[in-house]
């Protein structure tokens, strides 16, 4: 009986060990308890696992610049990473798969996947009820005016807003999407390209009926053309000319997407199917 139980315990310690830890990032005007969904779901299929969301930057807080909270999470990313060796998964919401991608980009890190959870990954410009509530005085139409200067590029929403009718401007002033598609006017940035390739798997989830990112199709690195139809990932000109690395990880088979109908944004964390067919199976 005593072995039997030893057995049982040992074979639940290995299956635990098995399982690399998990960080995750919230997204704008949230906090870190809106994981505990996931979380649960998670402990329930894959019991053991660490999980660590960063509890930082949460409510209002949320809208401070993207590089200050980038900045602010590596430190804590770092501690965990050096905890553990043999690698990490992160799992970003919205916004968080943003800051994630800055993360990514500026740390020599072990991230093995990345699952960018609904995330504008090629930006947004969508009239949704998050930006009438932030900035009811404005229409989407005008507010490159505003966004699109040094004071209005201290918000967070500002620093992925890209306008499709105002693409010079965009790349000229964007002091953060800009910059990570290494798709400005300057040099390109190499390290950007380096850290990012260091990833294993890329897991790209959205969907139609998402109604918060605009067009949906950011959430795997689609957009609008200047005439607002979807130009998909593969045509895109960081794509082409693979400026971060985007055109790399796909050649590699690296690149994971994931179209869900019917959820909308703040069901995509805690809806059983989205994580069983997406998110679970890259846990391991």
């Amino acid at each position: 009986m005593t072995y039997l139980l030893f057995m049982t315990l040992f074979h639940a310690f290995s299956v635990c060990l098995c399982y690399k830890p998990v960080i995750y990032m919230h997204g704008i005007l949230a906090s870190a308890d809106e994981i505990k969904p996931l979380a649960g779901f998670i402990e329930k299929f894959h019991p053991g696992t660490n999980v660590t969301t960063i509890d930082a930057f949460n409510g209002y807080q949320s809208l401070q610049p993207l590089w200050t909270q980038v900045y602010k999470i590596q430190g804590m990313v770092l501690e965990i990473m050096k905890d553990h060796p043999k690698g990490v998964h992160l799992i970003c919401f919205s916004q968080g798969g943003i800051i994630c991608r800055g993360l990514l980009s500026v740390t020599r890190h072990n991230v093995d996947t990345f699952i960018s959870l609904s995330s504008p990954q090629a930006g947004q410009y969508g009239d949704t009820a998050y930006l009438r509530y932030l900035f009811p005085h404005f229409i989407k139409e005008e507010l490159y005016r505003y966004f699109y200067t040094s004071s209005g590029q201290h918000w967070s929403v500002a620093n992925y807003w890209h306008d499709p009718h105002h693409e010079e401007l965009y790349r000229n002033q964007s002091v953060f999407l800009a910059l990570l598609d290494n798709d400005t006017n300057s040099a390109q940035n190499t390290e950007y390209k380096k850290n990012f390739l260091r990833l294993k798997n890329l897991v790209l989830i959205g969907g139609p009926h998402d109604q918060v990112i605009t067009p949906w199709q950011s959430s795997q690195f689609g957009f609008y053309n200047g005439s607002e139809g979807i130009l998909e990932m593969r045509q895109q000109r960081f794509y082409l000319q693979d400026s971060f690395g985007l055109r790399t990880l796909d050649q590699r088979k690296a690149i994971h997407t994931y179209t869900i109908p019917g959820i909308e944004h703040v069901m995509w964390y805690r809806d059983q199917k989205v994580f069983d067919c997406c998110i679970k199976p890259w846990l391991t």
